[in-house]
């Protein structure tokens, strides 16, 4: 590993501030259960309402609403299997941690620019039986895309006052401002890990008559909704991660204005490259971008040759690449799925890292434009 590598993959996790690892190591050399009654108990328990509260000033919620888990897999899990059984609308591009979490879920499409049709969510919505629970994407993980997940709420509420709502806002928590109450959904998944925080440790917000599945048994712990022990250095480092993240939202949009101007460099020397989501509201850290014929799999070796860290648009399994199930979702090709990059920037980032990226971007694509060129003849033969 090149240790002047620029890592450009926030999207996937983001770098552990330097606060949280101070705060964390200190509690580590600390002991007490949260559950305790004693000295060292109460602490651990004002370590845990304390990041609750700061979660809490995070999302605008009543922080009693906030029930920690292991991370927004087991909190979309929690919300979605509370509905085993039952109609669930999700959106075609939704995180794996809820399409996977209830396979007979029925796909609200979108469109190209990634957003909600939301002509056809109103068609089912209105169709019986009732669903008895839409869950939408608040930030795609993969291009960037905003959904209007208060609009969608008072839409769904006004078809089936009855239905339940849920929010993953993982990629949105600390680029966009969140407000439990005002967006009027039920539930609402978070994660320390893209914000600054911990890997391991997330939470699930829900509203009052709100009830996800409880995955796990054998304590009561976290009002008797999540069973174990908490992870007190973790959860502590997930509150200072919301707060920073919280007061450093106003320095955030300076990452627009460099991956807007990374966009335009790269479009005028590559006019055919395809950038998934420019339409639509965008967070301002995300670049989705693909070039037909120029596989992900040799841009990422390529990059990482370069000192750079992106990801692929692409599913890996076992080393073989999948064309990407959000991308397609969006009308891409199978050539442009498995051909996708995702640039994500973040509290670290640098205009340098993403300027030299995109000078390193072009100099691959200059040495793979015969290629490009017989792949484009290939496809359309």
């Amino acid at each position: 590993m090149n240790k002047d590598a620029v890592y450009l993959d926030y999207n996937a996790t983001t770098p552990i501030r330097p606060e949280v690892i101070t705060l964390m190591t200190e509690i580590m050399g600390t002991v007490g259960n949260a559950s305790s009654v004693h000295g060292f108990g109460r602490i651990a328990r004002r370590n845990v309402e304390n990041a609750r509260a700061q979660i809490g000033a995070l999302a605008r919620c009543n922080p009693a609403q906030i029930i920690f888990t292991s991370g927004a897999t087991e909190s979309n899990n929690a919300v979605v299997k509370a509905f085993t059984g039952q109609r669930v609308l999700i959106s075609s591009i939704e995180h794996a941690a809820v399409c996977e979490a209830i396979p007979e879920a029925e796909c609200i499409p979108v469109h190209e620019n990634g957003l909600i049709n939301m002509e056809k969510l109103e068609q089912m919505l209105t169709t019986d039986p009732a669903p008895a629970l839409l869950s939408i994407i608040m930030v795609n993980n993969e291009t960037g895309v905003i959904q209007p997940v208060g609009e969608i709420a008072r839409m769904a509420r006004r078809i089936r006052p009855q239905i339940f709502v849920h929010t993953d806002a993982v990629q949105a928590a600390g680029r966009v401002p969140l407000d439990f109450p005002a967006l009027n959904v039920d539930y609402m998944s978070l994660s320390a890990h893209k914000m600054g925080g911990p890997q391991g440790v997330g939470a699930l917000i829900a509203a009052p008559g709100a009830k996800p599945a409880k995955l796990l048994h054998g304590g009561g712990q976290e009002k008797r909704q999540r069973a174990g022990t908490e992870n007190v250095a973790g959860i502590a480092g997930f509150g200072l991660a919301a707060e920073l993240a919280m007061n450093g939202m106003k320095n955030y949009e300076k990452l627009r204005a460099w991956r807007d101007a990374a966009e335009d460099k790269l479009l005028a020397h590559a006019p055919e490259l395809k950038i998934f989501g420019r339409t639509a509201p965008r967070v301002a850290n995300t670049i989705s971008m693909a070039m037909a014929g120029m596989p992900a799999e040799t841009q990422l070796m390529n990059l990482d040759l370069a000192g750079f860290a992106v990801s692929s648009g692409s599913a890996c399994s076992s080393g073989t690449f999948n064309p990407s199930r959000i991308l397609k979702a969006m009308g891409a090709t199978d050539l442009e799925a498995v051909s996708a990059l995702r640039v994500s920037m973040g509290w670290n980032s640098k205009k340098e890292d993403i300027d030299s990226f995109v000078d390193s971007w072009i100099k691959i694509y200059d040495r793979m434009k015969d290629k490009i060129k017989e792949a484009a003849l290939a496809q359309s033969a």
